[in-house]
């Protein structure tokens, strides 16, 4: 037994050696030793490739909104571990997490000596979420992210009131595949009998493997741009504005705060997803639920302004179609001014296309190093690049205060890259700004 807190978030963290091991076998046997709690609760599960996290606030918020408690699975954390398990935005506590790390360890100890072999990380944070909103804190609703893929990620043992599919691209092609319906084929793993779906997937192929799979189920289907539509975007200094039509109707001037055009296709989704279920009377979710939850979502990462003046912005983009998101917001919105990149990823990513685009942006880029297993070395990332002016450095943190201190009013830095990357600067950012503004 784990007496305390770093002793149980060790041992989780100790886990990743194991790496990743698709399947559910694992997890139902967990399941069933606890009395398979991920029966005894509403749900709503979101897969995708990129704006899982963003989806599952916007719609968490409008629930909120709404008056209803509301629990969240999210992976990776940006600011704090305890986070992948929140309710109402709130991480758990400390006390809470150590608590299920002891309920789960022995399940785990005593799976590793079964034919099934010991849980991966992910599956043990999956289990506690499981046991948690179950059993210690019962909450109106539970939305799941998909870790990886979905056919055969831990979150696909719940029968959900609705599931989304965010988008598709060519991420984690070792696991998933290497082309887009491939790797739609595992996403639309999470599509269950007769439960809408939502999608804002585009890729041809990749959306006829979704209308298959959704047919075969008899799950209706809710496609962008087919059932529902985005009109009059328009976007503002801190976020976005648009009008979402609907089968049922059309919601005019939304506002959100997450900046990005591909964050209106996550916050669509949301409305979707909220619509259906208010519909379906599993829950009461006025317009005016919707246009507050969503002009109050926040997630940390994506294109966060940290600092206004110097001008510095995070963004986890950790893959092709992140980058060209990230590169098509900074083309529109700071054509005037001289960027710099700072850019950290891990090896098992598809790196050429993420570099070239990053080497057109940038007036300076910057390759790092960071502490994580998967971590691609700064001077790996370095030789990938065809930039005129790049660098490697092996010690972000004195290199990024150099950098801020050093920023001129024409110029802004941007630090992108692996949300890993992300969830240790995030913090590190933050305690050296606010010093600052102390110290001024």
């Amino acid at each position: 037994m784990f007496a305390t807190y770093k002793e149980a978030l060790e041992w989780i963290h100790a886990r990743l050696r194991l790496g990743i091991k698709p399947g559910l076998k694992r997890m139902e046997w967990m399941m069933d030793k606890l009395g398979n709690p991920e029966t005894k609760m509403k749900t709503v599960h979101i897969g995708g490739t990129n704006g899982k996290g963003s989806t599952v606030t916007f719609l968490r918020s409008i629930l909120e909104a709404g008056g209803y408690s509301v629990g969240t699975f999210t992976s990776p954390y940006i600011e704090q571990f305890n986070e992948r398990i929140s309710v109402n935005g709130k991480a758990i506590s400390d006390a809470e997490l150590l608590q299920l790390a002891n309920i789960i360890r022995p399940l785990a100890d005593e799976l590793e000596e079964t034919e099934l072999g010991g849980p991966t990380e992910f599956e043990v944070i999956t289990a506690m979420a499981f046991h948690y909103f179950a059993t210690t804190n019962k909450v109106d609703v539970v939305i799941f992210e998909v870790g990886l893929g979905g056919r055969f990620d831990s979150t696909n043992i719940i029968q959900p009131l609705a599931s989304i599919i965010t988008n598709i691209g060519l991420d984690h092609t070792n696991i998933l595949g290497n082309t887009y319906e491939e790797i739609a084929f595992e996403k639309a793993g999470i599509i269950k009998e007769n439960t809408a779906i939502f999608t804002a997937v585009k890729h041809p192929g990749a959306i006829k493997v979704i209308e298959d799979q959704a047919d075969k189920k008899e799950a209706p289907l809710y496609r962008l741009n087919q059932e529902f539509s985005i009109s009059a975007h328009k976007s503002l200094s801190n976020g976005e504005v648009f009008d979402v039509i609907t089968q049922l109707q059309t919601i005019a001037q939304l506002e959100i705060r997450m900046i990005g055009q591909h964050q209106t296709e996550n916050a669509a989704l949301a409305v979707m997803a909220a619509q259906f279920l208010n519909q379906k009377g599993s829950f009461l979710i006025t317009e005016q639920a919707i246009r507050t939850g969503l002009k109050k979502a926040y997630w940390p990462g994506r294109f966060e302004i940290v600092s206004e003046s110097p001008l510095v912005i995070i963004d986890g983009a950790h893959n092709e179609e992140g980058i060209t998101a990230l590169t098509h917001e900074l083309s529109t919105r700071y054509q005037d001014r001289s960027i710099q990149i700072v850019f950290a990823a891990l090896s098992d990513k598809k790196l050429d296309q993420m570099i070239a685009k990053l080497d057109q942006m940038a007036s300076q880029i910057a390759f790092v190093s960071f502490d994580f297993p998967r971590a691609a070395k700064a001077e790996e990332l370095l030789k990938i690049s065809q930039s005129p002016n790049k660098l490697a450095v092996d010690d972000w943190g004195p290199f990024l205060i150099e950098e801020i201190q050093n920023i001129e009013n024409n110029s802004m830095l941007v630090i992108t890259g692996s949300l890993y990357f992300i969830s240790e600067v995030k913090p590190f950012l933050a305690n050296y700004l606010k010093n600052k503004i102390t110290s001024l």
